[in-house]
């Protein structure tokens, strides 16, 4: 079975690629097809996490795993892309290059695509151009609040703690 993956680069203007992968090769496989398609070296660290409709991030399977003891992740070599993507609109969110923090939106679009060359992965459609540099993410502190929050303490802090005292 051949997926069709949409691949959106987490950015204000427009930069999307489509994959067609065999729904049977490794995330690892397609963490390789995604640095093609945007045109990474590839020899970053990178991650991909379950994700649910609203795009909140899940699970890690990291493409190595660097955790100790009891927090042992899934590495991609280990987990076949139809084990985390099974049906049409299966997301995932995908990181690359944890310094400069590339983030993606990943989707299956089309889980029995019609593929008729034998060579997969495959770049299906490109629009747009990698930037030079990450785009930076903002997180909209609204969408966080809830009523236990205290928004004046939050605009005191402004990331400085070394004056506050936790006691």
């Amino acid at each position: 079975m051949i997926y069709k993956i949409r691949v959106i680069l987490n950015a204000e203007e427009d930069v999307i690629r489509d994959v067609a992968i065999d729904a049977s090769a490794t995330l690892e496989d397609l963490h390789n097809a995604l640095t093609n398609a945007f045109g990474f070296v590839g020899n970053e660290m990178a991650s991909f996490f379950k994700s649910d409709d609203t795009w909140v991030q899940g699970e890690e399977f990291p493409l190595f795993d660097m955790s100790e003891g009891h927090d042992k992740k899934t590495q991609m070599s280990e987990l076949e892309i139809k084990t985390v993507l099974s049906e049409t609109g299966d997301k995932l969110l995908y990181v690359y290059d944890f310094f400069n923090m590339w983030s993606f939106f990943v989707e299956l679009i089309d889980e029995d695509f019609d593929h008729k060359d034998p060579e997969l992965p495959a770049l299906l459609f490109s629009l747009g151009l990698i930037p030079n540099h990450a785009p930076e993410i903002h997180f909209e502190t609204d969408d966080l609040l809830d009523e236990d929050f205290d928004e004046d303490l939050y605009r005191e802090i402004d990331g400085d703690f070394e004056d506050m005292n936790f006691n």
